[in-house]
This record gives structure tokens, C-alpha cells and sequence, in this order.
């Protein structure tokens, strides 16, 4: 077990991540599913965790492990085309990762996704969490367009509020 991460997840606070995701922000990150989604057939969701639990960090869960099962968690696998997409953020570790269902995953490489990922990490890094998440977003919607352009014409499949763990 690292013991730098250790005690950046113990100390880690959901007040921490509140403020960092207060209302305006998370506002402005459903604002922005909703217009991306509007061009594009897929389905966003955007999570943010504080931080593992104390089993997790004993078990060294790597956060790539974590975004899958917050995946699963969050039914984002549960739509019709297979088209869901997840922007997971673990902020103790200011590591983001981006897990897309299996309708989506066979036609964008990981490599685009992690692109994403590392400039939403960058923007992080200097503290400029609602520009990171919104660039996130966008980001995320333009790779959807390019490969799944269009949008039914149906309601949303999954909500586009972002969820705090």
C-alpha cells in the first residue's frame, strides 16, 4: 500500500469535494450533458468519490477497477443501445477515467477517452474543477458526434445530474 495515497484518501473530505462541486458547478456540468447529448446518440453520466474506503486502499483498488464498478452501480450499462458512458473523477487522487458501454467502447479507442481524461486531470490540478468537468463533458459529446451522430428522438435514458459518492 502506497502510504502517500493512504493518507491523501484518509483525509480526504466530503466537505473538500462539496466545495469544489458545489451547486453552480454541478449545475453547470448538467447543463452541459444535456447540450452534448442533444448532438449525439449517446447516454453521459458524470460521478464524482471523495475518496476509497479504508478496504479499497488495503486492497489497492486502482481507480480504473473503481469507474468500472461505479459503472455498474449506476446502471449506466442499462440502455437500449449499449451507448452509455461514464466520466468517473476519484478526487483524492485527481485521477479521472472514463468507462463507455460496449456499443460505444468497439467504435472509439481507449486512447481518445484517455486523452480526455489527462486534460480533465491537468485542469484539475490547477483547481479549475468546473472548467475541467464542462471541458470534460464537451469533449466527451464531440467524440460521441463524430461516431454516433444524431439523437433519437426520446427521452433521456439515464439522468444527467451528476452524482457525489
Amino acid at each position: 500500500m502506497n502510504a502517500t495515497r493512504f493518507l491523501r484518501h484518509i483525509f480526504a473530505t466530503r466537505w473538500t469535494t462539496r466545495r469544489h462541486f458545489g451547486p453552480k458547478v454541478l449545475g453547470a456540468i448538467e447543463a452541459a450533458i444535456r447540450e452534448t447529448e442533444a448532438q449525439h446518440g449517446g447516454e453521459i453520466r458524470f460521478a464524482v468519490e471523495t475518496a476509497l474506503d479504508m478496504a479499497e486502499l488495503v486492497d489497492d483498488l486502482v481507480p480504473r477497477r473503481r469507474a468500472m464498478q461505479v459503472f455498474g452501480q449506476l446502471g449506466v450499462w442499462d440502455t437500449a443501445d449499449n451507448n452509455g458512458v461514464l466520466i468517473y473523477l476519484l478526487l483524492a487522487d485527481r485521477v479521472v477515467e472514463i468507462v463507455a458501454d460496449r456499443g460505444i467502447a468497439a467504435r472509439i479507442p481507449q486512447s481518445d477517452w484517455d486523452g480526455v481524461c489527462r486534460e480533465m486531470e491537468r485542469l484539475y490540478r490547477d483547481r479549475c474543477f468546473s472548467e475541467g468537468s464542462v471541458a470534460g463533458v464537451y469533449a466527451v459529446g464531440r467524440l460521441l458526434a463524430r461516431h454516433f451522430p444524431g439523437r433519437r428522438k426520446d427521452v433521456d435514458e439515464l439522468p444527467n445530474q451528476p452524482v457525489l459518492l
